[in-house]
């Protein structure tokens, strides 16, 4: 995640807290949107984790509507989005507008949206003059319907409905005592192009057509604020957002805005500030309108929507489609002994997961779809290719836990997934580090790719080719970027080419440490560059690649210690002579408390270095009882759970349950940092179900503390056995006295991705004292050198 201040405020925490404002009661949900029915679809509430006037201070969520994965979300705007502004804020009074949301990632700004802008009246083109005042108790949000009613400027009531497919909007809108109705289409508008300076604004350029025998309204919108920051080469300059919008009543008249200034009769425009309208008759109380979208063409968006929401299709269909795909997904894991709460919190956390709303989804889910029907759209070489393609990929914070949950959970995706990474690497050179939308951008560490398609092919994902993914990730671990020796890459650096793992020129590979006084953020890019490694390794054993699997298992070993500083107890960043860069240099979005934990692959020497278990269990309280760790950013995420690797998994159990209290809830607040593509909730749905992946690549999984008296899963894949999760009292009991799996014990705090999918019961007994097998005395319970 972007921070723009270069740090994140302790607010979070206080508008976490138990005293955290509530939802607002909203209106009941209509029968005819609650079919099928699904209690665990019913306890999603999209509105979870978007109070605040902070993205980073409470979740960044919005409340859209679309299936799992959609390229596409459909949101009510409250205002204008961009680098680290949300459409919706749960504090606004008016909404503008429902946008066809493209931002994959608050930090990454919008990319070719679409709006759709009822009204009553004098047709009303500028953003600030258009909205409409409404209230939370006039709303109602769920993960396959939203509506809201609203205040008509000159009069009367506006109710607007909205459900959606992947790559189309349906929206509804009922006019009562209203002056003649309408409805624009916005194409373009003024484009921001980052949170430090409102006034850097573009002007993109689109188009507007408008057919009143067809009823339709399509354009093009090439807006891309993530463009300052995408690689030098590869421009992409004929990328554009396209959409088609149908609408199931006779226009009674039309026309263009253009500047805000309106044009009647004109049915196309190639403008700026450029919008499409048409009125209907004074009679008609009701409009639907579906908006197919694209980025192929305006053709594709037609097709896309006759697809996908063909004419006849009621809004009522469309949500019972998109509700049917939520609730096949969100059955799979059934809770017994929570509260309503956290029936919510659990729900929506795994509603998230699979939207990718990386808005702070992210506003999607992750990663979410970029191709249409058999065909997509490439920045890397400017050219629409055949196949399947997903876009979102934010790998530097979903590669830690949320690639896993999608493994568990959505394992149908993964091969397309990895295939589609790899389709960006025979495009455009590289694998992706951060793509939105279509082409890599500039922003995070480490080329963590590399772990995602070493875990998948682990973890027995097929369907892709294994040497091109080889030949991938080995590029990713021995070819240094154009121009490594000069280039700082410093985060969201414009004019530069792909990034990937910057320094490996001679420094990492000869002394095992990125250069502080050549690259930005050294310190954490060689203790990235060193998992990553470990994962190569890992790749290549399974490819049986013996050579390969030892000269990269090695670096991976070594290097991380290459920057441990002994006299100070602490990982710190090294300048390219040697000599250290001082203990604040060199960082991710954390410190050298956190990132000196970060060696997930290899805890045991960590452990060494520290001294052996005692003194860092020692370490570990002073990092949580000093206030250091910072749960709202991933690399703190794995860090409780070090306790159980240290013989002290009683001290896990309860580090767990307490950032667990503290982050998240059932209110507006109810996510803390940003919700970062679904990692942030993955992390609660793991330690909920009582294990995380660490090492995301070791296969295993260290075992925390279960939430809940019992789960029941149902793993998607073919050859897993359903799973049950008995942990009777864990409510009000923390600790672990045992655990075993279909009846045998279990003597250490780790278990296997091969022993979930065998399913059968996994059965803690809980204490609300310590026990043995969670004993407080490092060292005593287990040997941790089996991790």
């Amino acid at each position: 995640m972007w921070i723009i201040s270069g740090i994140r405020s302790l607010l979070h925490l206080v508008l976490l807290s138990d005293t955290s404002p509530l939802l607002k009661t909203q209106k009941e949900v209509p029968d005819a949107f609650r079919y099928p029915a699904s209690e665990t679809v019913d306890n999603v509430n999209p509105l979870i984790g978007n109070g605040g006037d902070s993205p980073n201070g409470s979740g960044g969520m919005i409340p859209s509507t679309a299936p799992p994965f959609a390229m596409t979300r459909w949101v009510a705007q409250t205002r204008e989005n961009y680098v680290s502004v949300t459409p919706y804020n749960y504090t606004a009074t008016s909404i503008h507008g429902f946008q066809g949301t493209h931002q994959p990632a608050i930090w990454m700004g919008e990319s070719g949206q679409v709006v759709v802008s009822p009204g009553a009246g004098q047709v009303q083109p500028k953003f600030d003059d258009r909205g409409m005042s409404f209230t939370h108790e006039d709303e109602v949000s769920t993960a396959s319907y939203y509506s809201v009613e609203m205040n008509a400027i000159q009069g009367g009531r506006v109710l607007a409905e909205q459900s959606a497919t992947s790559r189309v909007g349906h929206l509804r809108f009922t006019f009562t005592d209203t002056r003649q109705p309408y409805v624009l289409i916005e194409a373009t508008r003024a484009a921001v192009l980052g949170p430090s300076d409102p006034d850097n604004l573009t002007y993109p350029h689109g188009s507007i057509f408008i057919n009143p025998g067809a009823r339709e309204i399509s354009g093009s919108n090439p807006e891309r604020q993530d463009f300052i920051i995408s690689p030098a080469s590869t421009p992409a300059k004929n990328w554009s957002g396209y959409f088609c919008a149908r609408f199931d009543q006779p226009f009674a008249s039309w026309g263009v805005s253009k500047n805000h200034t309106l044009f009647d009769g004109q049915t196309s425009g190639h403008d700026t500030l450029l919008s499409g309208y048409a009125t209907f008759s004074s009679e008609v109380s009701e409009v639907s309108v579906r908006i197919g979208v694209s980025f192929i063409s305006i053709e594709q968006a037609r097709m896309n929507l006759e697809l996908e929401i063909p004419d006849g299709t009621t809004l009522e269909d469309t949500a019972m489609m998109t509700r049917k795909a939520w609730a096949e997904k969100l059955e799979r894991i059934k809770i017994k002994g929570a509260s309503k709460d956290q029936m919510q919190t659990f729900y929506t956390g795994f509603f998230h997961t699979l939207q990718a709303e990386c808005l702070f989804i992210r506003y999607r889910l992750y990663p979410y779809e970029q191709s249409e029907h058999g065909q997509y759209y490439s920045g890397y070489d400017d050219a629409v290719h055949q196949g399947v393609s997903y876009t979102g990929y934010s790998n530097w914070d979903t590669y830690r836990a949320e690639w896993a949950w999608l493994i568990l959970f959505a394992p149908e995706r993964i091969p397309d997934m990895v295939q589609s990474m790899l389709q960006d690497y025979e495009e455009g050179g590289w694998l992706p580090m951060w793509k939105n939308i279509i082409v890599n951008m500039h922003h995070q560490v480490g080329t963590h790719a590399d772990s995602l398609i070493t875990e998948a092919v682990l973890k027995g994902m097929t369907g892709f080719d294994l040497e091109t993914a080889w030949e991938a990730v080995f590029k990713d671990a021995t070819v240094p970027p154009v121009n490594d020796t000069t280039t700082v890459y410093s985060d969201r650096q414009e004019n530069v080419d792909y990034e990937v793992r910057a320094g490996l020129t001679s420094v990492y590979k000869e002394k095992g440490w990125v250069a502080d006084d050549i690259h930005s953020e050294s310190a954490s890019r060689t203790l990235d560059y060193s998992y990553d490694d470990f994962a190569v390794s890992v790749f290549a054993g399974l490819l049986n690649k013996t050579k390969e699997e030892q000269f990269f298992r090695q670096r991976s070993l070594t290097h991380p210690f290459s920057i441990f500083n002994s006299l100070t107890g602490f990982m710190e960043a090294r300048n390219a002579s040697g000599e250290w860069a001082g203990p604040d240099n060199g960082w991710t979005e954390g410190d050298k408390w956190i990132y000196t934990f970060d060696v997930v692959h290899d805890i045991p020497g960590l452990i060494a270095q520290k001294g052996g278990n005692a003194t860092f269990v020692k370490f570990l309280d002073e990092h949580f009882d000093g206030g250091h760790n910072d749960h709202t950013n991933e690399p703190s995420h794995h860090i409780p759970y070090l306790y159980s690797l240290a013989g002290a998994a009683s001290k896990s159990q309860s580090r767990i349950r307490q950032i667990a209290q503290s982050n998240y809830n059932a209110s507006i607040n109810g996510l803390s940092g940003n919700e970062d593509c679904g990692q942030m909730s993955a992390w609660y749905l793991f330690s909920a179900l009582g294990f995380y992946p660490v090492n995301p690549v070791s296969g295993l999984y260290v075992v925390g503390t279960p939430f809940f008296d019992e789960v029941e899963i149902q793993f998607p894949l073919s050859n897993a056995t359903d799973l049950k999760v008995i942990s009777r009292g864990a409510p009000s009991k923390p600790y672990i006295k045992s655990l075993a799996i279909n009846g045998e014990d279990i003597p250490s705090p780790i278990i296997s991705h091969n022993q979930l999918l065998d399913g059968g019961i996994l059965e803690f007994i809980m204490s609300s004292g310590l026990q043995a097998w969670g004993s407080n005395t490092p060292g005593d319970s287990w040997d941790e050198s089996t991790y």
